[in-house]
């Protein structure tokens, strides 16, 4: 959508008030202007703070602790606001269910999970050195300023826990990768406010790659035309320029937004940031408000009472994994371990080079341009944890999304419907993390070993596990809210309101053109059929009833 503000409820003014209005227009334009002109010959406005002066971040640094203490001789309060945050502790208690979620006790398709992976999958965690459960969360020097507000060449290698190299390193060892060494220093110097590169450099590539999760975040964003994305475009490619953090504000380190929790339904007017009532949301809400369409009156109340049932992102995010970044649809885990001729793993890729099959991880479906399926969302998500017990005759649900039809606080939303298939106890019916990716002899990545890498994965999560081992089908559920379409791109009516729509399997709502009611389809052909009566009858009676004396003349 793009931004506009509604003007439901606006009377038309009389006639004196129009001049008024009009100069007041020309004066505020005028007046814009003149700011912009004086804005632009002055350019954009400095940092009030040059960090290549600083002699504290002269360096050299052996660690990142070593920059991370720096920095906090300035902002001393930083870590402490940080170390609150779900950004560090990976875990919160979700008020809605009492369940304990956050990345130590999720479970995924992909990955699957985290614990016993550490070393591994905590180069996105915003700390250095969390490798196992001994990582010391209180040591505010373990925070990792950088990963968020560096502009320069900084890079936290998969397999080092999070760390950065300071000398040329192998990771992950015998994979002929190497990285750094960073200067550490140089880093330091050319920090900032965070960027739209900064944080997909973690949630761009959570999953394993880049698009693998979310199907609506992938490094395509960075350089995002208006097509893609009519807010993170820049201005010279027309879009609004903006940043994750001009949508996802924060307020002492505390980021709002969150797939965890989300706002489903958001119906008020737009949120004046800074205002004492505004509302700590990133939804459209907060800048369009819940009427925002401003077309034509009558095509006005008719889109805008759609904000009554269907979130925005229903209508303005046609499709997903837009940007040429395919996203992960299937992951078959039960597929892994099959070697080559020569008794190695190896890789299988499609056309474009994407990665189908991995010996390491089984096989994959991709999808590019993906129609999204649509569910009733009223924003609670309850998730199965490693401690519930399933029923593996169907399809195990990892989330499942609240809602129906008739909750006020339930919107019709757009989600990636990913299907899974991951290894589970078959005597205790319950999912299993199994350990994969740090070399040792139980991982399985590197002995392709189920029960040694289920068992290894059991005892780090402190699950039960009886030797017995299987693999069940499952689903997870991906909000889309990003790769916002430009207004004229917006899902057409017809591909709703038809048989074999976008919403043909939803349940709960009448849509016309796809739902039909006998009563409703008499009434509706009776108003049809008057209408034609009605103007066929009186046709006749004007041409009939003419005076003659009126029918024109016609001369050779």
């Amino acid at each position: 959508m793009e931004s506009q503000v509604s003007g439901v409820g606006r009377r038309r003014a009389p006639g004196w008030r129009h001049l008024v209005s009009a100069v007041l227009a020309f004066g505020l334009a005028f007046g814009g202007a003149m700011a912009g002109a004086a804005e632009g010959a002055v350019g954009k406005k400095p940092s009030t703070a040059d960090h290549t002066k600083f002699k504290e971040l002269a360096g050299p640094f052996t660690s990142g602790e070593e920059v991370t203490k720096a920095c906090l001789s300035c902002h001393t309060e930083a870590s402490k606001q940080l170390m609150g945050t779900r950004h560090w502790t990976w875990e919160y208690t979700n008020p809605d269910t009492g369940q304990k979620l956050g990345k130590k006790t999720m479970l995924n398709g992909f990955c699957i999970g985290d614990t016993s992976n550490e070393a591994f999958c905590n180069s996105c965690h915003i700390g250095y050195g969390w490798e196992d459960a001994s990582f010391d969360f209180k040591n505010e020097n373990k925070v990792d300023c950088l990963v968020c507000h560096s502009s320069g060449d900084y890079v936290k290698p998969a397999g080092m826990a999070g760390n950065v190299p300071t000398v040329r390193t192998e990771s992950p060892m015998g994979s002929g990768k190497f990285y750094g060494p960073i200067d550490l220093a140089k880093a330091s110097q050319q920090v900032g406010k965070t960027s739209t590169e900064n944080c997909g450099t973690c949630h761009y590539y959570g999953g394993g790659g880049d698009g693998v999760k979310h199907g609506d975040l992938d490094s395509s964003l960075n350089n995002a035309d208006k097509d893609l994305d009519v807010h993170m475009a820049s201005k010279a490619k027309g879009g609004q320029g903006f940043t994750c953090s001009t949508c996802h504000q924060s307020d002492g380190h505390v980021i709002s937004g969150s797939r965890i929790q989300m706002t489903a339904a958001d119906p008020h007017g737009p949120n004046v940031r800074g205002d004492k009532d505004a509302r700590a949301t990133s939804t459209c809400q907060s800048c369009h408000g819940d009427k925002p369409h401003t077309q034509h009156p009558m095509n006005m109340q008719v889109l805008n009472s759609h904000s009554d049932k269907l979130a925005c992102q229903a209508c303005h995010v046609p499709e997903f994994a837009r940007g040429g970044v395919p996203t992960k649809m299937t992951w078959d885990w039960s597929k892994a371990g099959l070697k080559d001729a020569n008794g190695k793993p190896y890789v299988t890729k499609d056309e474009h080079g994407h990665a189908i099959y991995d010996s390491r991880k089984g096989t994959f479906g991709l999808g590019q341009d993906v129609v999204p399926d649509y569910v009733w969302f009223n924003g609670k998500v309850t998730y199965t944890l490693q401690t519930d017990t399933i029923d593996p005759s169907g399809v195990v649900k990892i989330n499942t999304f609240g809602g129906s039809p008739n909750e006020p606080g339930a919107r019709i939303w757009p989600v990636k419907r990913f299907q899974g298939k991951q290894p589970y106890d078959t005597e205790y019916n319950k999912l299993l993390v199994p350990h994969t990716a740090t070399p040792d002899d139980s991982a399985y990545w590197y002995n392709f070993d189920w029960p040694k890498a289920l068992k290894a994965g059991a005892e780090a999560t402190g699950a039960s596990y009886s030797g017995k081992y299987g693999f069940v089908d499952t689903e997870m559920l991906w909000p889309i809210t990003h790769m916002v379409a430009p207004k004229e791109q917006a899902v057409p009516c017809i591909e709703c309101h038809t048989k074999d729509g976008r919403m043909g399997t939803l349940t709960g709502i009448y849509l016309p053109g796809r739902d039909s009611n006998k009563w409703i389809d008499w009434i509706g052909w009776l108003a049809v059929l008057g209408t034609i009566g009605g103007t066929m009858v009186h046709a006749g009676l004007r041409i009939f009833t003419k005076p003659k004396g009126t029918q024109e003349k016609h001369h050779d």
